[in-house]
């Protein structure tokens, strides 16, 4: 059965960070996840996961100049030492916070620059940062984003998530399927699954439109949640959404959801 994980970088984002993780536990959440730890003394954010009981189930690798507009460097060739930099920086906090999972936005492509080169670049990038986040036992993965919200996101297709695996050919490279992207590039949420499930290690959630709590718009999420069981996932879902009021409001989802389940296995017993 799937498990739910607070994205802490969009829940609770009314409470300073360090602050989040109280929250995450009190509302039930077994894990949590949030963009980067990087501003973080590693100490802290431990002390914060053990105090608190929680799983760190994702972070991703440094993402360029995130204030700037950057979303990973993967793709640059220009920055290839900057990106190895960054590897050896995410090795270093997942170890420390027993996180097994490190996510690696690729990046906008930039005007001007050949496809090829941008593919050349990013293949032999994901192929290092593969091997040497292998060697620690954390596995990469990679993420495509829709380009309404990212205009020109060099991955945005599972599919084509599903090809770069296939050119870097290591047993270390998975994918983030994030069922909000999916469904504002092409909808099929559980088809897709079905076809990528021997790649994907993880799943992000959020509603269409608005990127909001599961509920306020068009994606039937306990359908998508019964079907991704019967496909057998296990992992981890992280609920990478922007609550449409407050955190504490958008959760009503969640504890509807863990009732809606536990009536199912109470009906399982009894048959």
């Amino acid at each position: 059965m799937p498990k739910f994980a607070a994205n802490l970088t969009m829940l609770f984002n009314e409470v300073p960070f360090l602050d989040r993780f109280s929250l995450a536990a009190e509302a039930g959440f077994e894990g949590v996840e949030f963009l980067f730890p990087y501003e973080f003394e590693r100490t802290a954010l431990r002390a914060a996961l053990d105090q608190y009981g929680l799983v760190q189930v994702l972070h991703n690798l440094p993402a360029g100049d995130w204030a700037g507009g950057e979303r990973g460097i993967a793709i640059l060739p220009g920055r290839i030492d900057e990106f190895r930099r960054g590897v050896a920086s995410a090795i270093d906090y997942a170890t420390a916070l027993g996180c097994c999972q490190v996510n690696c936005l690729v990046g906008i492509a930039p005007d001007g620059v050949p496809d090829s080169v941008l593919r050349t670049t990013l293949v032999a990038n994901l192929k290092f940062a593969a091997n040497e986040l292998g060697k620690h036992g954390i596995r990469l993965l990679i993420e495509p984003i829709n380009r309404l919200d990212i205009p020109d996101f060099y991955l945005n297709t599972v599919g084509q998530a599903a090809a770069i695996i296939e050119e870097v050919d290591s047993d270390n490279l998975f994918i983030q399927y994030d069922l909000y992207h999916q469904q504002r590039t092409a909808g099929e949420l559980v088809g897709t699954y079905k076809r990528h499930s021997d790649r994907i290690a993880h799943i992000q959630l959020a509603d269409n439109p608005g990127r909001n709590e599961p509920g306020t718009g068009e994606i039937n999420y306990p359908f998508v949640f019964d079907a991704l069981e019967a496909a057998g996932y296990d992992g981890w879902i992280g609920c990478e959404y922007k609550p449409l009021t407050t955190a504490a409001a958008g959760l009503d989802w969640l504890g509807a959801e863990l009732a809606r389940r536990q009536s199912a296995d109470i009906i399982k017993i009894r048959s």
